[in-house]
């Protein structure tokens, strides 16, 4: 069996399947420390472990991430040693809730504010 360990990038929905045994240690990343981890792995290095696109669209677009074609893979369970970057979502409802006119004329109404942080995972043992 491979010692190999590669990067693994989880979102809110699948870092709990991860966590199912072992002593894991977590803190937050900025996104210049989030971009400079994942800048520092090849390509084949990393494991994309989500599937939901508006996801990659924030890591590429918003944290200034140079698009790269991840292997997707779902993990069960990280192995001790392994590092992962979390990308955590969370939505609140607007408090405002401006329409606009879209560019083709519809109006479009404003309903949540979506927000992402990061996290550093580490399985120490």
């Amino acid at each position: 069996m491979s010692d190999h360990k590669p990067l693994l990038l989880l979102d809110n929905s699948n870092t709990m399947s991860v966590l199912n045994q072992g002593e894991f240690k977590c803190q937050n990343l900025t996104f210049e420390e989030a971009r400079s981890i994942i800048e520092m792995h090849d390509e084949s290095d990393i494991l994309r472990c989500f599937s939901n696109l508006d996801l990659e669209t924030v890591i590429y677009d918003y944290l200034g991430i140079s698009k790269r074609n991840f292997e997707y893979k779902r993990i069960r369970n990280m192995r001790p040693g392994q590092d992962a970057i979390v990308f955590k979502l969370y939505i609140t409802p607007s408090e405002t809730q401006p329409v606009i006119q879209a560019d083709d004329g519809v109006e479009a109404k404003k309903i949540q504010n979506v927000y992402v942080y990061c996290q550093y995972l580490m399985r120490l043992s």
